[in-house]
C-alpha cells in the first residue's frame, strides 16, 4: 500500500530570498503565490505582534486561493529601539536606516506561518539581533550607490555588501537573510517525508 502523496507547497512570498533559502534546506515550492496586502503597521502595534500579523494575514490571503495546499507566509522586521522600520524604496529611508543601525544593536524578527489543507496553523516568530559597526559617511555613500537596500527591511542585505558592517550577529542568520530555516523546517515537518 503506497502512502499518499504529500501536499503542494505554496510559498507566499515575492522574496527571491525566500525561494533560495528553501531551496538551500531541499524544498521546492510547488508554486510561488505573493500575498498583496496592506503593510502598514497599525497605531501602537508592537514590532512582535506586527510580525505575526503580517505573517497570518499573507496566509490568509494565499491559502484560500489554493485548497488542499500547505501554505508558507512569513515576514522580517527590523527593529530599532522600538521602532519599527520600514522597507526602504527611496535612497532618503535607507539612508535614514542605516545612520540609525549605525554602531548600534538592533532585532531582526522573522514570523513565520504555515497553513495545512486540514485548517491547521502553526506560527513561529524568531529573534536575531544583529550590530552594526559605526558607519563613517562614505561607507553609507558606498552603500546606497549598490543599490543594494531597495526593497530591504531596515535598508540592507546581510547577505550582500553590508555583511561588512556586521561585528555582532546573536541568533539565526537566515532569518536576517529573510527566512529562519530551522524554525520554518520544525513547521513544515508534518509535511516532510
Amino acid at each position: 500500500m503506497r502512502a499518499s502523496p504529500l501536499p503542494p507547497l505554496v510559498l507566499a512570498s515575492a522574496s527571491p530570498r525566500r525561494l533560495d533559502l528553501l531551496r538551500q534546506v531541499g524544498l521546492e515550492p510547488a508554486e510561488v503565490d505573493p500575498a498583496d496586502i496592506d503593510e502598514t503597521p497599525a497605531a501602537r502595534e508592537l514590532p512582535r505582534a506586527y510580525a505575526m500579523r503580517m505573517a497570518r494575514s499573507k496566509l490568509a490571503a494565499v491559502a484560500s486561493r489554493h485548497p488542499g495546499a500547505v501554505v508558507l507566509a512569513a515576514d522580517c522586521v527590523v527593529v530599532c529601539s522600538r521602532r519599527i522600520l520600514p522597507k526602504t524604496e527611496t535612497e532618503m529611508a535607507a539612508r535614514d536606516c542605516l545612520d540609525r543601525l549605525s554602531g548600534r544593536r538592533h532585532r531582526v524578527l522573522g514570523a513565520v506561518a504555515v497553513g495545512f489543507p486540514d485548517g491547521t496553523v502553526r506560527t513561529r516568530c524568531v529573534e536575531t539581533i544583529v550590530r552594526f559597526k559605526r558607519l563613517t559617511p562614505s561607507e553609507v555613500d558606498d552603500y546606497l550607490r549598490s543599490g543594494e537596500w531597495r526593497g530591504k527591511a531596515g535598508g540592507y542585505a546581510i547577505q550582500g555588501r553590508a555583511a561588512r558592517f556586521v561585528d555582532f550577529l546573536s541568533g539565526s542568520y537566515s532569518n536576517v537573510v529573510g527566512l529562519p530555516l530551522f524554525e520554518t523546517v520544525n513547521l513544515l515537518n508534518r509535511m516532510l517525508p
